[in-house]
């Protein structure tokens, strides 16, 4: 907006599942998997999985498809809690088979954010034991050398859309939601990510796209629209700092980016 001083923009903030990667297929199979190993007849097909996504969490989406789905199953929260923890193991397994691989743009935007000093967080309903499955077969190490601030769905009460997981993450950042931008690829995500007041660019995914986006700051394609990121600053009316600004970076950031 004209005679508007844009506010500085000191961190970006990243969903995990379909917005670093697109996982969800993955996790699908890690699901019905589980289902064999316990004997139930369940199969959770493309479409019924797409459903199930409304429903935020892994251990709440079985509950979720025990509720409307299979009430006859006598499946305690402790029950839940188990299968969803071994499919948690499978998932862990199929994403070291090494065909996980990041969204187009997410690189350039993590390795453009360092050498510009940002601070990088992750806020995602997953677990951290997820995240951390796809930080190592991505990049080979935690995510915890990847970002500064991780904040995953098995430290809050409320998941998304509620705001909880987004203005965690800004604590533990220090920084307003004025100052930074994040990425999503679903409307829960987006629902949580503006109900924590923070500009939010959405790329869907293919179990998303045809959902309602509508409060969304921008929605791409892939993230690669969002390049490079000092068009994107000035876009969503943010002054993204010139060079490194931060102790201990340089020009290039302070990690290696695959």
């Amino acid at each position: 907006m004209a005679g508007t001083t844009p506010s500085p923009l000191r961190g970006l903030i990243f969903d995990v599942d379909g917005t670093l990667a697109e996982t969800e297929e993955l996790h699908r199979r890690a699901f019905n998997e589980s289902f064999a190993r316990w004997g139930l007849d369940w199969h959770w097909s493309r479409e019924h999985y797409r459903r199930l996504l409304a429903t935020t969490g892994g251990k709440e989406r079985i509950a979720a498809h025990v509720r409307d789905h299979a009430p006859e199953t006598a499946l305690s929260a402790d029950g839940i809690a188990r299968l969803h923890g071994e499919k948690t193991a499978i998932y862990d397994r199929i994403v070291g088979e090494g065909t996980l691989a990041l969204r187009p743009g997410i690189a350039a935007l993590l390795a453009e954010a360092r050498r510009h000093g940002l601070r990088l967080a992750i806020a995602t309903t997953t677990s951290r034991p997820n995240v951390e499955t796809l930080s190592r077969a991505i990049w080979g190490r935690p995510a915890s050398e990847i970002f500064d601030v991780i904040a995953s769905g098995d430290e809050v009460l409320h998941k998304k859309p509620d705001p909880e997981i987004y203005r965690l993450a800004l604590a533990r950042l220090e920084l307003p939601a004025g100052a930074v931008i994040a990425f999503e690829d679903s409307r829960n995500g987006l629902l949580s990510a503006t109900g924590a007041g923070i500009a939010t660019v959405v790329a869907p995914g293919p179990y998303t796209r045809d959902q309602d986006f509508g409060e969304a700051a921008l929605v791409v394609e892939e993230f690669t629209a969002c390049l490079p990121l000092e068009r994107l600053s000035a876009r969503l009316g943010k002054a993204l700092p010139a060079t490194a600004t931060r102790p201990g970076f340089d020009n290039q950031g302070d990690r290696p980016w695959p």
